[in-house]
C-alpha cells in the first residue's frame, strides 16, 4: 500500500522563506494560518532542517521532502516553478541518517503538538 504525504512543505512555511521577520502576506489564507505565533513555533523545526541541510548542501524544503520520503510516503508538492522540480529531484538523492530522521520527527511532533494546543485554546 502506498501512502501519500499532503502539504509536505506546509504551504511554503517549511521552505525557510518565511519567518516572524518575513511573514506571509497579511490578509491571505496562508498569512492567517501561519501567523507570527505559528511562525515562532516553527523556528526550532526550521533550525533543525537548516542544520541537516547544511550537511547535504540542501535547502530546508529539500530536507522536508527527504524526510517525507524517509517515512515511506510519496510527498505531494505543489510546483509552480522549475526550481521546485529541481528541489524535489535533489530531495530524492538525500538519504537521512536514522539520527537525522529521528531529530526531524521529534521537532515535527513538537511543532504539531504546539500548533494543536494553540488552536484549541
Amino acid at each position: 500500500m502506498v501512502f501519500f504525504s499532503y502539504m509536505v512543505l506546509e504551504q511554503g512555511a517549511l521552505t525557510d522563506k518565511y519567518s516572524t521577520q518575513h511573514p506571509f502576506p497579511s490578509g491571505t489564507r496562508r498569512g492567517e494560518a501561519f501567523n507570527s505565533e505559528v511562525l515562532v513555533k516553527l523556528e526550532s523545526l526550521i533550525q533543525v532542517m537548516r542544520e541537516i541541510g547544511n550537511r547535504y548542501n540542501a535547502s530546508t524544503a529539500q530536507i522536508a521532502i527527504a524526510w517525507s520520503i524517509a517515512k515511506g510516503t510519496v510527498p505531494i508538492i505543489g510546483v509552480t516553478r522549475l526550481g521546485h522540480i529541481e528541489d524535489a529531484i535533489k530531495a530524492t538523492e538525500i538519504t537521512l541518517t536514522a539520527e537525522e530522521f529521528q531529530h526531524t520527527s521529534k521537532e515535527m511532533a513538537g511543532f504539531m503538538l504546539d500548533l494543536m494546543t494553540a488552536t484549541r485554546l
